[in-house]
């Protein structure tokens, strides 16, 4: 399924709460919310903004780092990746 950048995360959906916020991080990226090398919002940030506990955005995030969308820098947080020209954040 496919998320957009603006969409929240439902409760009721078949897909998981950490499935469906990496999407929506996803189309936040391919959006360009985040410059590469910046700072996304923290892990407490994001719960607070989509109402989901922290292991959840963290398995979020793990996820996108997993297909090197995100990068973490220990003790500084999350960071945008650099992409390619060309390329597209893989869909979920």
């Amino acid at each position: 399924m496919e998320y957009g950048p603006d969409d929240q995360v439902d409760r009721d959906a078949p897909a998981s709460p950490f499935q469906q916020l990496a999407g929506i991080l996803r189309a936040r990226l391919a959006r360009g919310d985040w410059k590469p090398n910046r700072a996304i919002p923290s892990e407490n940030a994001l719960a607070d903004e989509y109402g989901l506990s922290r292991p959840t955005v963290r398995r979020a995030i793990a996820a996108l780092a997993d297909e090197g969308l995100v990068y973490a820098v220990s003790g500084r947080g999350t960071y945008a990746a650099e992409q390619k020209p060309g390329d597209s954040a893989p869909s979920a």
